[in-house]
């Protein structure tokens, strides 16, 4: 609902199945069962890519949004809602004076919603580049870790009609983003998806990781202390190949 052409390639889809939680073979066994939803095409440039088969409007509302609409950020939501007031995005970007003044006025900028049409916008203005930090704040908090890899989102650069060198917007708006460099991979997180290094409101499937990835640690730890811990089936089976050679 984001893309420009309102389609996105397979091939990305792919890359980003970890991040937003998607089965292996999501194409074979999720898209048949939402015909109404999407649809298999080939993009322009002979690639397979899926297409959104029905606008849902409900859907339409970005995660900026649903945080302010509810608490104590409720009047000023309906404030924005009558185009009385804008939406501010998460704060925290130091100490210095013109900073901050700096941000205050970026800050004032209309909100543009991640899932309108943007074509009519100046490519070059501020206004420009806060709908792009809108839609990378969007995409990310669609995320099970709230993070993705650079490059994933380089896949879907043109579709998400975000400028071509966006990474600079990760280091200039340093209340929104964390940038890492672990690894040799360049990450992006939501910084306010995280507190203290741990995820906020925690998807289900991300406790369903760490206790797969706490199992598989655990056992890797038993095999190295002591071979007493192979399971004995393993050992009845190296018996019998072992006679069958003397043999």
């Amino acid at each position: 609902m984001m893309m420009r052409s309102r389609t996105a390639p397979l091939q990305s889809l792919h890359a980003l199945k970890w991040d937003l939680g998607l089965p292996d073979n999501f194409e074979k066994v999720l898209i048949p069962r939402y015909q109404d939803h999407f649809s298999f095409v080939k993009a322009p440039s002979g690639v397979s890519a899926l297409r959104l088969a029905g606008w849902h409007e409900e859907f339409a509302v970005s995660a900026l949004e649903r945080c302010n609409e509810g608490g104590e950020m409720g009047d000023e939501y309906r404030q924005f809602k009558r185009g009385q007031t804008t939406l501010a995005f998460p704060r925290g970007y130091g100490a210095q004076k013109k900073v901050r003044a700096w941000m205050e006025e970026f800050q004032k900028l209309p909100y543009i919603s991640p899932y309108e049409d943007s074509r009519h916008i100046d490519p070059n203005s501020e206004l420009m580049e806060k709908r792009a930090v809108g839609v990378l704040h969007e995409f990310l908090s669609l995320t099970i870790h709230k993070k993705t890899k650079r490059n994933y989102l380089r896949s879907l650069r043109e579709e998400l009609n975000i400028p071509h060198k966006f990474t600079r917007l990760f280091t200039r708006y340093p209340g929104i983003f964390y940038l890492s460099l672990k690894c040799k991979t360049t990450t992006v997180a939501l910084k306010e998806g995280y507190r203290r290094g741990k995820l906020v409101n925690p998807h289900p499937l991300v406790r369903i990781r760490q206790k797969f990835y706490h199992v598989m640690r655990t056992g890797l730890l038993y095999r190295g202390k002591d071979t007493n811990l192979i399971p004995r089936e393993d050992v009845l089976l190296k018996d019998s190949e072992n006679s069958v050679e003397d043999k």
